[in-house]
């Protein structure tokens, strides 16, 4: 997933993000929740791998880049990439990931 697309998606600007950067400034409480859900969301999937199956070779960070960038029934043809940008939309994504271990996600 391209930096741009990742940050568009997580409602962050290119021009805030880089002017942190050179400042060194650090993100805001909201901001780092965002970028923070995107850590969490690979870390379940990672789980979820180790938990089914050998995970050698498994790439849990790009599965997960690919995964929310294509559209999904469960989300009326959406990409789960444009509901990161908020708690709530973070938390329906994870929670459709979990269904999809089970099963219960078609």
């Amino acid at each position: 997933m391209s930096k741009e697309y990742l940050l568009s998606s997580l409602g962050l600007s290119r021009a805030t993000i880089s002017r942190k950067e050179k400042d060194a400034t650090m993100l805001s409480k909201d901001e780092s929740e965002r970028v923070l859900g995107v850590e969490t969301l690979i870390g379940m999937v990672q789980t979820m791998v180790e938990q089914s199956g050998d995970p050698s070779g498994f790439d849990a960070a790009r599965w997960v880049s690919n995964w929310l960038s294509k559209p999904l029934p469960a989300l009326a043809g959406a990409t789960p990439a444009s509901y990161m940008d908020t708690f709530e939309g973070q938390k329906l994504v994870a929670e459709l990931l979990s269904m999809s271990q089970s099963g219960a996600y078609a």
